[in-house]
């Protein structure tokens, strides 16, 4: 619940990255002794994540925020149904199981319903290091029965994801790997960072050709980066809501295409000090006109949903083309009951700004577009509903309390859904 209208001041500090840790968790499960990940946010798919490990025999224990694994024991070699389904990221743990089991049944993975989104590329490179795939239906029966070994690899699309997945592969693989045509997201460098942490060799991670030299891998303590959708989320918040935010621990460079955009909307954005970043906005937008989404570091597929939130009361009409997903902007039917002018045509949302929006009951379809009505909502008149909050929670852990703190009216009734594996978990 929301009563918007309310503009945003304070500080609040940015949490762990958590499309940098789900590929921490699974990478994990290679090293051969204790691993500690510092500072995790309680996310829903994190909570998946921590099923999916117990599930294949290697539980994490919650200490202070922080996760504590002890890897090394017999692994399970078949990923639950029920969990593959719940999350994308549990394709991940595909290449650990392969490596150190040599043996992975899974199902396609599941997520949200964004469009198509392929698993093609983490196949095609984990053959190419060795491993046999058969496939019936969504069913895929994965085996290395001479272990993985080094490749080159050169992907048709720098797909985060498949970069990530060999990414993990050739840390454990004999030998030596090039992935070309890598991603180069900041995430794909943390999870270079942790694996060099445990021992491996990695060269050219944030390029477009990464270098592995396969081995085994010790245990370490590692602290992922901060979330930068997050800290773009509070940063269109800000800019709609009118105020002045200070976000800690957010580094400015990875949120400089969103920064660009949002100087031109009418708002003022620096940096502060070595990790912090300011925005100052009196809450009159002018439209950010045409702007596309694509591969870092262009501005992020992420991001598309929450900018859109914020051009939602700008002066002028606002084009966001979306290059990566071809229904990211499911938002857009939720915008429109709040009062919004908007036409989404496919991966095209265009968006006429009107004078105010006014708090409707909406729903929640996906992460990122449950976040940008959260947006929205924050800047209408009156008091909005948002259901659907068990998939904001995927990637926010508590977002009433992150905007409570900058002065919103906010709240989140707690209820009890139904987690993947079938236990209660706090929505």
């Amino acid at each position: 619940m929301i009563r918007g209208g309310r503009p945003l001041a304070g500080e609040v500090e940015m949490p762990c990255a958590k499309n940098s840790v789900l590929p921490i968790l699974a990478a994990a499960m290679l090293a051969r002794g204790a691993v500690r990940i510092r500072r995790v946010p309680r996310l829903r798919d994190v909570e998946t994540s921590l099923q999916l490990l117990a599930a294949l025999g290697c539980p994490a224990v919650q200490i202070d925020g922080d996760l504590l694994l002890a890897p090394g024991g017999p692994m399970g070699d078949t990923v639950p149904r029920p969990l593959m389904a719940a999350m994308r990221s549990s394709i991940y743990y595909l290449a650990p199981m392969l490596a150190r089991g040599g043996r992975a049944r899974v199902t396609l993975p599941g997520g949200c319903r964004l469009g198509a989104r392929p698993i093609d590329l983490h196949l095609e490179g984990l053959a190419a290091m060795g491993a046999r795939i058969s496939a019936d239906g969504d069913q895929l029966d994965c085996t290395a029965p001479n272990g993985l070994h080094g490749a080159e690899i050169r992907l048709r699309f720098p797909s985060v994801g498949a970069t990530e997945t060999l990414l993990i592969a050739a840390a454990a693989a004999a030998g030596e790997t090039r992935i070309c045509g890598a991603a180069r997201e900041p995430e794909v460098c943390d999870l270079a960072g942790f694996l060099t942490a445990c021992g491996a060799r990695i060269e050219g991670a944030g390029t477009s050709c990464i270098r592995v030299l396969g081995g085994p891998l010790q245990g370490c303590e590692y602290t992922p980066i901060p979330d930068r959708i997050t800290a773009q989320t509070v940063l269109c918040a800000a800019a709609a809501c009118g105020g002045q935010v200070l976000l800690r621990r957010a580094p400015f460079a990875p949120l400089q295409p969103m920064a660009g955009i949002l100087r031109r909307a009418g708002c003022s954005v620096r940096r502060a000090g070595q990790d912090g970043v300011v925005l100052e906005s009196d809450g009159c937008l002018t439209a950010a006109g045409s702007i596309s989404t694509g591969v870092y570091p262009a501005f992020a597929t992420d991001a598309g949903p929450l900018l859109a939130a914020a051009m939602l009361t700008a002066r002028g009409e606002t084009r966001l083309r979306e290059t990566i997903f071809s229904n990211r902007f499911s938002c857009a039917a939720q915008f429109a009951r709040m009062g919004a002018k908007v036409d989404c045509d496919g991966r095209l949302l265009c968006i006429r700004g009107v004078p105010a929006l006014q708090g409707a009951q909406v729903t929640a379809q996906d992460l990122r577009g449950g976040a940008a009505l959260v947006i929205a909502a924050l800047t209408a008149q009156g008091e909005s509903r948002i259901g659907g909050v068990e998939y904001i929670r995927r990637g926010y852990e508590d977002i009433a309390g992150l905007f409570g703190a900058l002065g919103a009216e906010i709240s989140c009734t707690v209820q009890q859904v139904c987690s993947p594996a079938g236990a209660g978990v706090s929505a």
